[in-house]
């Protein structure tokens, strides 16, 4: 699984939207709209408080591992 498609999965199993996601990691919506949409990746700070946010490592994130 790609990040982009963990991204939306995590997102939708807390019921947020991207605005509340990204207002989470304080960044701008357009900017973690594009890192669900696979046109950026995030840098490692940003995929560091995504992990956070989601409760799960950064490998689960980047699909290197199913355990999260």
């Amino acid at each position: 699984m790609l990040l982009q498609e963990r991204l939306r999965a995590l997102r939708k199993e807390r019921n947020e939207t991207q605005l509340q996601v990204a207002t989470a990691i304080g960044i701008a919506d357009r900017h973690y709209q594009r890192f669900e949409g696979g046109v950026n990746l995030p840098n490692l700070e940003n995929a560091w408080k995504l992990a956070d946010h989601f409760g799960v490592t950064i490998d689960y994130l980047v699909g290197r591992t199913d355990e999260r």
